[in-house]
């Protein structure tokens, strides 16, 4: 199988795969498959002893797989990251990968609703046999819990108003697809800026509807408990709010960005950066695939 960049096309390709410096007899996991650029990039590394685990829970990425004796995909959430893996007795790994956000193809499949372009029924489902959508969320979530998706995951201003005005809409007649959503909240849109709050207001809903940010918590910690002394954690993220979570972790060893200490004052952390500031797309790789415009690639070894 070669890259599918009709799936997605692997963001940051040649900065990733030399990030996690790979031993070709090493244990790696990519959390995020999608296409299996990154995977397969990993995958050709590693000789016959080398063995790569990789994590998707959307079945259409699961369809880009390969069989190999030393490869494994695992149709689940990377938020179960230690569980999955001991069923293959792995406890200890050289290196982990995670694209987060979504991919190419979820964005173009009209009928996922991920897309601010596409008329669909609001679903937004990463994981299409889970039980919440975008339409649950919309239509049955409380106005208080609405205004703090919108705030905290979306960082809109208007939060507060924007929740009243759905549960006003909603009370005469359920809000069913995106374009309607679209049309209930026009008004808060600032001229000339549509795209962008309409982007905010659809990452603040699916980061609900996929318990993002606490899953990629979950993630970063098991990542740590699990990676070999000098194994590499290689993170792109798309928005300030993952980025966020994954410099504070990867600085800090939390998630606040406090520093915590033992007693004779030792930074206790797990990690080491192994690049100060974040890698981003060059203008020729932007250029190519405009999606790369907002990532952000950071590495750390665990120490």
């Amino acid at each position: 199988m070669e890259n599918n960049s009709v799936y997605h096309i692997p963001v940051l390709f040649n900065e990733c795969i030399e990030g996690l410096n790979i031993k070709s007899d090493g244990i790696y996991v990519d959390v995020t498959f999608g296409g299996g650029g990154h995977s397969k990039a990993i995958f050709n590394a590693l000789n016959n002893k080398g063995k790569l685990f990789a994590f998707d829970q959307d079945e259409a990425a699961q369809r880009n797989a390969w069989k190999a004796p030393n490869f494994q995909l695992i149709a689940a959430n990377f938020g179960y990251l230690k569980n999955h893996l001991k069923q293959y007795n792995i406890s200890a790994i050289d290196g982990l990968f995670a694209d987060l956000g979504v991919s190419s193809y979820q964005f173009d499949e009209p009928n996922r609703g991920f897309s601010i372009r596409e008329n669909a029924r609001l679903d937004m489902r990463m994981n299409q046999k889970a039980k919440l959508s975008a339409y649950d969320v919309l239509n049955h979530y409380e106005e208080e819990k609405l205004i703090n998706i919108f705030k905290h995951y979306g960082e809109l201003s208007a939060s507060r108003a924007m929740a009243a005005t759905i549960v006003s809409k909603r009370a005469v007649n359920p809000i069913i697809t995106t374009l309607e959503l679209m049309e209930v909240l026009k008004h808060f849109a600032p001229k000339f800026k549509d795209h962008k709050f309409f982007a905010q207001v659809f990452q603040a809903i699916r980061i609900e509807v996929n318990q993002e940010l606490e899953v990629l918590k979950s993630m970063l910690e098991q990542a740590s408990d699990l990676l070999q002394p000098q194994g590499r954690l290689v993170v792109i993220s798309y928005h300030s709010l993952e980025d966020r979570l994954v410099k504070n972790f990867m600085k800090r060893g939390s998630f606040d960005g406090n520093i915590k200490k033992d007693f004779f004052g030792n930074v206790q952390k797990p990690l080491n950066e192994v690049t100060r500031h974040p890698i981003v797309p060059s203008e020729k790789e932007i250029e190519l695939n405009s999606r790369s415009r907002s990532a952000k690639l950071r590495i750390a070894e665990k120490i």
